[in-house]
């Protein structure tokens, strides 16, 4: 089965980001209907291009490697 994550995320000028998973939708089109009716709002209208909706298939691992630490970051 295949959902669809809703994902805001602004870029800092430190090289920071604040993401903001909004929700998963069982469809793209429920997802694409979030990001419209959250993109007049405060915050969302500032960063239009903030929204990310991807698709992802249940009861599979995404990530499948380890990852390593510098300083605050994980890469």
């Amino acid at each position: 089965m295949r959902v669809f994550i809703l994902q805001h995320t602004r870029d800092f000028p430190d090289g920071t980001e604040d993401v903001k998973v909004i929700g998963v939708y069982s469809s793209e089109q429920g997802g694409r209907a979030a990001m419209s009716a959250l993109s007049s709002l405060p915050g969302f209208c500032e960063y239009p291009s903030g929204f990310d909706l991807s698709a992802y298939e249940l009861d599979v691992t995404h990530w499948t490697e380890g990852f390593v630490t510098t300083g605050d970051y994980i890469f």
